[in-house]
């Protein structure tokens, strides 16, 4: 009985991350953009009066604060020393002091958001996140709150401890909650090539290609960046067909707003020329 699922009735779940490149300023050590994410959270409230069916469930990176803490310490690779368990402890100290930030934005927003620590409850093996206790989140969703994860530390039953990204957390919490769409929102525009300019389309069949040369956001990212995260998403997609990924810039203010108002239609034409998208087929 303890492992039962609250019921979600069946609305629209979105899965929206906030990226550690948007949020903070990648370059410099523990720096936060308060305007920045004081001014998404205040579009998500918007969203969420609109469109009050919404199931959302956000997710943050760690941006300056745990890639600069993990960068040392090579925390995402393992965590086997003295040293290097006391840089785990460091890092998910700075992932927590940012998910602070964001929280009091939410709740400073209006939005009744319950922070879920990852590091808590979660076990990897060998860099693969295995389990989550996802019981707080599926009780959040049906209570009408708005989860919040991040991307954290997790022990690991071969590296001792690594290092799990949201997108990774997306990954596995997509099994359970199946999202109509994830919006991962950053600093570019989309997914970039070589030259700059943006990828429309992903795919698992075209992925293969574009991995090698894909191009990502600028400062510490211990997490492997770009290729990693669509790395996930395809993996995502390809179990999950029935959803759909966005990969798009949060800098333009009111946009995060509208998608996530016109969340149920996303898929529609006013979608297409927007940042990248990566579908099953």
């Amino acid at each position: 009985m303890a492992n039962e699922k609250p019921f979600i009735s069946h609305s629209v779940v979105v899965f929206l991350k906030l990226g550690g490149s948007l949020i903070t300023d990648k370059t410099r050590a523990y720096t936060a953009r308060h305007e920045v994410i004081a001014r998404l959270a205040s579009e998500v409230h918007q969203a969420l009066n609109a469109a009050p069916d919404l199931k959302l469930l956000i997710g943050h990176g760690a941006g300056s604060f745990g890639h600069w803490a993990a960068k040392p310490y090579g925390t995402r690779q393992g965590v086997h020393t003295p040293a290097q368990w006391r840089g785990y402890a460091e890092v998910a100290a700075a992932a927590a002091s940012l998910n602070c930030i964001v929280t009091d934005a939410l709740i400073e927003a209006g939005i009744p958001v319950l922070s879920v620590q990852p590091s808590a409850s979660a076990r990897c093996h060998d860099g693969v996140l295995k389990y989550m206790d996802t019981y707080p989140i599926h009780a959040a969703l049906a209570q009408g709150l708005v989860p919040l994860v991040y991307g954290d530390v997790a022990l690991d039953g071969v590296r001792g401890g690594t290092i799990i990204s949201t997108e990774d957390i997306f990954l596995y919490l997509a099994d359970e909650l199946h999202p109509a769409h994830i919006l991962l929102l950053g600093e570019v525009p989309g997914v970039l090539d070589p030259d700059g300019a943006v990828v429309p389309h992903i795919t698992p069949a075209n992925f293969p290609a574009l991995r090698q040369s894909l191009a990502g956001s600028e400062g510490v990212d211990v997490t492997g960046g770009m290729a990693n995260k669509v790395a996930r998403m395809v993996e995502l997609v390809q179990r999950h067909p029935e959803t759909c990924v966005y990969i798009l810039s949060g800098t333009e203010p009111g946009l995060l707003a509208r998608l996530l108002s016109l969340s149920p239609s996303l898929p529609g034409e006013g979608m297409k020329v927007l940042g990248t998208r990566i579908t099953a087929r």
